[in-house]
């Protein structure tokens, strides 16, 4: 009798299940992604991250500006506002004065209000 040894199988491959209703184990197919996804390595993926996370801070910055420049002009637009209150008070107060000394002088040259010579 020539006795052969049997090759042992390395891997589940090379091994035939006893129970033919018994289907081979394969890999779990990640399904749930898309096709672009699944075919994509990780570094395509990272680079893909890493632009839109740039494109985010870009337009953060722009963001940042627009709202500066708003804010810059209403600013400017309040120091306006209160100089030109400040101007006008001062021309009520000068007006004020103005009348005042006028009537004082008025007084001294006899005359009152309710008699106009």
């Amino acid at each position: 009798m020539d006795h052969n040894p049997v090759p042992i199988a390395s891997s589940s491959h090379g091994r035939v299940s006893g129970k033919p209703w018994k289907s081979q184990k394969t890999a779990t197919a990640r399904s749930h992604l898309p096709p672009a996804l699944k075919s994509k390595s990780f570094s395509d993926r990272m680079e893909k991250a890493s632009k839109a996370l740039a494109i985010k801070k870009l337009q953060a910055e722009l963001k940042e500006e627009k709202e500066a420049e708003i804010q810059r002009r209403r600013e400017v637009t309040l120091e306006r506002r209160k100089a030109t209150e400040e101007r006008k008070r001062a021309e009520e107060l000068k007006s004020q004065l103005g009348s005042r000394k006028a009537a004082r002088l008025r007084r001294r040259a006899g005359r009152t209000k309710k008699m106009v010579h």
